[in-house]
């Protein structure tokens, strides 16, 4: 038989309801397969009809799902959605910053780092131009992928079957005239964005404004995240672009480097 340790009494100036929740949420990310709440409660030294409530609590918020076939508990999105949180901040905004101050120099335009999450670009870090007009989306702003330099430079390096599926999910939503609206078109895109090594967004989320962007690898080889250039599209005119679109690759590969990463080995 399985032995279970009790949580260890409340830490004294803490609130109790807190941190009891917060030791079931422990208790079950080492248990991959679930747990019944019998288990849970007796592992955490709680009263099983505190452990129900914590748990039902817990799982209202999303922070815990029940499996009602097998009456199992286990972690829920919203803890892997903060947990991540973490993880992002302390492995791609710090080695970022550095790099996106010079790229913000060298182009004289807001510098970007984003990720996809929950099917959207989520904006991490920020270096703000210091023209008068500026793009700004601040950090923890969220935009549809199809809409962002940074979302579509993601999505260019995955698939053609899961950009399909993807789109077969969220739609596009589109932001603006220049938006996406249809597969054919988003995936004529993505083909470019393969071929030049970098990926525009053309007045896609706000009208006025232009991104230029590129993914940065995971050692898995695999999209960690994306940086981009930002600004109004006067200052980012058609002959400028392919020279800005160098100037963010090379920092993404600088960033790429820094992380650990690399980009998939062609077979």
């Amino acid at each position: 038989m399985e032995r279970y340790t009790a949580m260890a009494d409340p830490k004294p100036d803490g609130v109790q309801s807190v941190q009891r929740a917060l030791g079931l949420l422990r208790l079950l990310s080492q248990h991959d397969e679930g747990m019944r709440v019998s288990d849970i409660a007796r592992a955490a030294g709680l009263p099983l009809s505190t452990t129900h409530r914590l748990l039902t609590t817990l799982e209202i918020e999303d922070f815990v799902q029940f499996e009602p076939e097998r009456a199992l508990w286990h972690v829920g999105r919203e803890a892997f959605s903060v947990g991540a949180a973490f993880g992002r901040r302390h492995n791609f905004v710090a080695p970022a910053l550095p790099l996106l101050r010079r790229l913000r120099d060298a182009t004289r335009e807001t510098a970007n780092l984003g990720l996809l999450d929950r099917d959207e670009l989520i904006t991490l870090g920020q270096v703000g131009s210091r023209e008068i007009m500026r793009a700004i989306s601040a950090p923890g702003g969220r935009v549809p992928a199809f809409c962002s330099g940074m979302g579509k430079a993601i999505l260019a390096t995955w698939r053609d079957a899961d950009i399909a599926a993807f789109v077969a999910r969220t739609g596009f939503r589109p932001l603006t005239g220049r938006s996406h609206r249809d597969l054919e078109t988003a995936m004529a895109d993505i083909t470019n964005i393969r071929a030049r090594g970098y990926a525009l967004d053309d007045e896609e989320h706000v009208a006025g404004l232009r991104c230029v962007a590129a993914v940065v690898w995971s050692a898995e080889g695999e999209a960690a995240c994306a940086i981009s250039i930002s600004g109004v599209a006067t200052r980012l005119p058609d002959d400028k672009i392919e020279a800005v679109g160098r100037t963010v690759r090379r920092a993404a590969d600088e960033l790429t480097m820094r992380l650990g990463g690399a980009p998939p080995q062609e077979t």
